[in-house]
């Protein structure tokens, strides 16, 4: 066991980029993993804990908290685009770049700022336990939400820009819409209707997860210094999601969409033997 933890020290300390090693959570990967670990047990313990009580009312902290992640989505959509996928980067093979340039170290700020937003983003499950709302709490939430603390501890370690950065850029502008559904969601049913738009949102997400594994896809088959390992994770979550997400999609449109059509030809029917 200790030459395991000896063999994995030093696989970090020959590979991680210096410029992060003093970084706030970068050092080990035990503080991310600790908040994950206790995001899972409030998942678990919560619902349990609210059940003989009244969901709370948290219209205001949820209009604050959305308008917040609102700008920090927003931020780090911006910032990915002006220290690379805007100003110079390729889609290609687009190398890390570890020096200390000023453009250099925005991409590697933006990727710790993206990294750190993982944990923010957990207090949406708090959320939705607070007010009861545990139908909101699919696997597909709470895997999503576990997951990713891991590979971008992983990506701010050893990678803080480059090619892999460019599914972290769509990701900032879907949640950038994303959280400006939930801002006008909490708003309450006066807002209702500029709602009309919540099927179009998973289809982004859908649309992100194919953008990605194409992109992340071409690294297999060009020459490119990038390493391939990340690529493939890339590749994997891509596709883990997208089969995830079209699920959720068919079992919340398409098959509600179904149903609604024949309890309508029911409904038809019914009144034509009345008539």
């Amino acid at each position: 066991m200790a030459a395991a933890v000896q063999w994995l020290d030093k696989l970090i300390e020959d590979n991680a980029d210096p410029r992060v090693a003093d970084w706030p959570l970068m050092q080990t990967p035990i503080p991310g993993t600790t908040m994950v670990i206790l995001y899972l047990i409030v998942v678990w313990i919560g619902p349990k804990l609210m059940k003989n009580r009244a969901p709370y009312n948290l219209k205001s902290v949820l209009l604050v908290f959305n308008f917040i992640m609102v700008v920090l989505s927003f931020y780090t959509l911006w910032e990915f685009c002006m220290s690379g996928w805007l100003t110079g980067y390729t889609l290609g093979c687009q190398l890390v770049d570890y020096s200390m340039n000023p453009k250099a170290l925005r991409m590697a700020n933006v990727c710790w700022v993206f990294y750190v937003s993982k944990f923010v983003e957990m207090l949406d499950t708090v959320f939705f336990i607070l007010r009861k709302k545990n139908n909101q709490i699919s696997f597909l939430h709470v895997f999503h939400h576990a997951l990713m603390p891991f590979s971008w501890w992983i990506g701010v370690k050893f990678v803080p820009g480059g090619f892999g950065t460019f599914h972290a850029m769509l990701n900032s502008f879907i949640h950038f819409m994303m959280y400006i559904y939930y801002f006008l969601a909490a708003l309450g049913p006066t807002f209702q209707k500029f709602l009309w738009w919540k099927k179009y949102m998973t289809k982004m997400q859908l649309t992100q997860f194919a953008l990605c594994m194409v992109h992340s896809a071409q690294l297999l088959f060009i020459e490119c210094a990038y390493p391939k390992f990340f690529a493939c994770i890339i590749w994997s979550y891509g596709f883990i999601f997208f089969i995830m997400f079209m699920d959720f999609y068919f079992k919340t449109y398409k098959k509600s969409a179904s149903l609604a059509a024949k309890k309508s030809e029911q409904n038809g029917v019914d009144k034509s033997k009345v008539h």
